[in-house]
């Protein structure tokens, strides 16, 4: 074993955040030359969404769009008259479906006639998000709810507030430039690796330029927080949460220690693999809390979510989340042998094996 390899492993590994702070709301960060952070803010708990703009010849490439409503395009217009006056977007490459990375990239692509860019999967899941309102898709979200234990009202509550914010999303653009997983992508003077990752969103993109030791990791590794990995109505038995597992573990076995990560949420960091220990150590422990509760009497999903999630009172907004979140952890447990599945008066309910 080398003590002088080991140590700088070691130094590679520990978590570091070299910006405590993050830009203010008409603030621009240059975290690299040539790379521009902005944070915009979010109407709820998770109060804000980070932009990244890459230089790109004559302008910039800009790493998501924000959320789409009126406050966003109130914030980018006071940055595009402020700190990023005569700027001029390239590209929008967009990292996954959800909307406060979609949210505004028709009105980004009008303003500045750029391309919009994405996995081609992401894009398809976008437009799903548009159109999803129809009878027939709110019956099958109900369905899917009450055979996970919920009852009828907060059922219809689900449906309302907790799944509203899909929909916030601008007319997007009728083309797009696909970018697929392994791809190079050249942005100014820096060559970018595409890497593709399941279990947040269904293929989001991330970033890794070698050279510059830098990578864009969107929601797949956050620096605080641990992304939303759930399952919803339109696919109720994926295993959304051994995809998610399976990407962190590529991006262990696949990328060095020593990189910048840019995350979609939180501040810059240090320490990837670290974090990605952490991460899936957290899902782990919500597994386990899972068969404990399981191991005796059989639990429905919905009497599991105030096992797992028991550190806040959840809104409707909140709890749709947990509720799609506690799916994918009984899933991938089901997928592990750990848990059987049984039906009871047209509810699932889960016993620990």
């Amino acid at each position: 074993m080398n003590p002088k390899t080991d140590t700088v492993q070691s130094s590679a590994e520990a978590l570091r955040y070299p910006w405590e702070q993050h830009p203010g709301p008409e603030e621009i960060v240059e975290v690299r030359p040539g790379v521009l952070w902005a944070r915009l803010k979010l109407p709820f708990r998770l109060n804000h969404v980070n932009i990244y703009l890459l230089a790109d010849g004559d302008g910039y490439a800009m790493i998501d769009a924000g959320f789409g409503n009126e406050e966003t395009i109130e914030a980018w217009t006071r940055l595009f008259e402020g700190p990023l006056k005569g700027v001029n977007i390239t590209r929008l490459i967009v990292t996954h479906s959800h909307p406060d990375h979609v949210g505004l990239a028709g009105w980004i692509v009008e303003r500045f006639n750029c391309p919009l860019v994405m996995t081609q999967v992401e894009y398809l899941q976008s437009v799903y998000h548009q159109n999803r309102g129809t009878e027939e898709r709110r019956e099958a979200q109900r369905l899917f709810f009450r055979r996970h234990g919920m009852d009828e009202s907060l059922t219809e509550k689900l449906l309302g507030r907790g799944q509203d914010y899909l929909k916030r999303v601008s007319v997007l653009p009728p083309s797009y430039r696909r970018i697929s997983h392994g791809d190079e992508v050249v942005i100014g003077t820096r060559r970018f690796k595409v890497i593709t990752g399941g279990g947040h969103a269904l293929d989001q993109a991330m970033l890794y330029c070698a050279d510059d030791k830098l990578f864009l990791s969107a929601d797949q590794v956050l620096s605080k927080i641990s992304p939303n990995v759930s399952v919803w109505a339109v696919e109720p038995d994926q295993n959304s949460l051994g995809e998610y597992l399976a990407s962190l573990a590529s991006l262990t076995t696949t990328l060095p220690y020593d990189l910048l990560v840019l995350p979609g949420h939180g501040v810059p960091f240090y320490g990837l693999k670290t974090r990605i220990k952490q991460l899936a150590d957290h899902h782990e422990e919500r597994c386990r809390l899972i068969a404990e509760a399981c191991s005796e009497v059989p639990q429905t999903s919905r009497a599991l979510v105030p096992v797992v999630f028991n550190k806040h009172v959840l809104d409707e907004h909140q709890m749709g989340f947990a509720a799609g979140e506690l799916v994918a952890h009984v899933n991938y447990m089901i997928v592990e042998g750990r848990l059987t599945a049984e039906t009871k008066d047209g509810v699932l309910q889960f016993r620990t094996t």
